[in-house]
């Protein structure tokens, strides 16, 4: 039985003065709960303990030829820390500078997206929801963890990115390595600096997702379940970090390589590459890891603990699985869009400003 304070298994008492489109949502996700709830749970233990093993001997065998390559080529553990760390340090505040931009320009769409991945709404009813519960300020609720978490999160995705690249480009046998396998060292390392952010985000999310009361809602969740509520959804943002990084900086990466840098006196063409490498990064990565996203944010907000499957059982209930690998898709795809069309040239802009004056540092 849900717990008194399940916001999702009570319904709101119906006045005139509550919006059409609240009532509509509230009826649809007391449907979707009620159906949940009695849905036979299928036996699918024997399957997992064999996809869990199977994963387990495909990793082992990876780390087996990867040591064994390294051996055969002389075992070299020298690495340029001090080069790769300042080369970090340049990617990654670059990185923030071009993020607090971003924020204060696509706050706004970011809730709307949010706002989507819990309610599966579309996108002109979660802009009339919004606005109708709170005016324009409504689409910033959460800009202050906002600009906490985006700048430094970028940072550690953007330092990561440079500074892993720059080490493994230090050494004779892992410099050799494809660039999607050094991607995927940077990804690692990107997913588990995001897992130390889960508090900010989980603010910033639940403020606009829940508006104004996402505040309470934290404090009422925390005086239940500890501090640890503040990391619900912290696995998942790991996930959606590896699958949304890897993609976007490989994709990036890749695109870099094989397509040729104008001079920068030619600054339309210079611009135009960047934007185009910038826009395909994000439409790559959006559409890998958006399902991920969707539980990650249900649970997080959430009014009462849910685990991802159960998070993950109740948006396909109620949208299926289109749902589930779909809800703000849209959306996202145009406000990253956005956000990597910007993000590459602003983030190029600002790292070639800062090695132009690396000899300061």
């Amino acid at each position: 039985m849900a717990a008194d304070g399940d916001i999702e298994n009570q319904r709101q008492a119906h006045t005139e003065e509550t919006p059409l489109l609240i009532n509509q949502e509230q009826e649809h996700h007391d449907r979707v709960q009620k159906q949940v709830g009695n849905v036979p749970a299928q036996p699918r233990r024997y399957l997992l303990y064999a996809l869990k093993a199977a994963l387990g001997l495909i990793g082992v065998g990876i780390a087996v030829l990867f040591v064994k390559g390294w051996i055969d080529a002389g075992s070299d553990v020298d690495f340029d820390f001090k080069k790769a760390l300042k080369k970090a340090l340049g990617g990654g505040l670059s990185g923030a500078a071009a993020m607090v931009l971003q924020v204060l320009l696509l706050m706004p769409l970011r809730t709307i997206m949010n706002y989507q991945y819990r309610y599966g709404t579309s996108f002109s009813t979660a802009t009339a929801t919004l606005y109708t519960s709170g005016g324009l300020g409504r689409y910033y609720d959460g800009i202050g963890a906002a600009l906490i978490q985006g700048p430094v999160s970028r940072f550690g995705d953007t330092a990561a990115n440079a500074g892993i690249l720059a080490l493994l480009q230090s050494n004779s046998y892992l410099k050799d390595l494809p660039v999607l396998v050094k991607t995927v060292f940077a990804s690692l390392c990107a997913a588990a600096f995001r897992m130390i952010l889960t508090p900010v985000d989980t603010l910033k999310t639940t403020l606009q997702v829940q508006g104004a009361g996402g505040t309470a809602l934290l404090r009422t969740r925390i005086s239940k379940h500890g501090l640890g509520t503040l990391w619900w959804g912290a696995f998942a943002t790991a996930g959606a970090t590896f699958v949304g990084h890897y993609p976007w900086f490989a994709t990036y990466n890749i695109l870099s390589e094989a397509i040729r840098e104008p001079p920068k006196e030619q600054i339309i063409l210079w611009l135009l590459r960047l934007a185009f490498i910038g826009f395909a990064a994000s439409l790559v990565s959006d559409c890998v890891s958006n399902s991920l996203r969707v539980v990650k944010t249900y649970r997080q907000v959430n009014e009462t603990q849910v685990s991802y499957t159960k998070a993950a059982q109740l948006v396909i209930q109620g949208d299926g699985v289109s749902g589930l690998l779909g809800r703000g898709l849209p959306t996202r795809i145009l406000c990253n869009g956005l956000q990597g069309l910007l993000f590459s040239i602003l983030w190029k802009l600002f790292l070639d400003y800062l090695e132009s004056r690396k000899g300061e540092w």
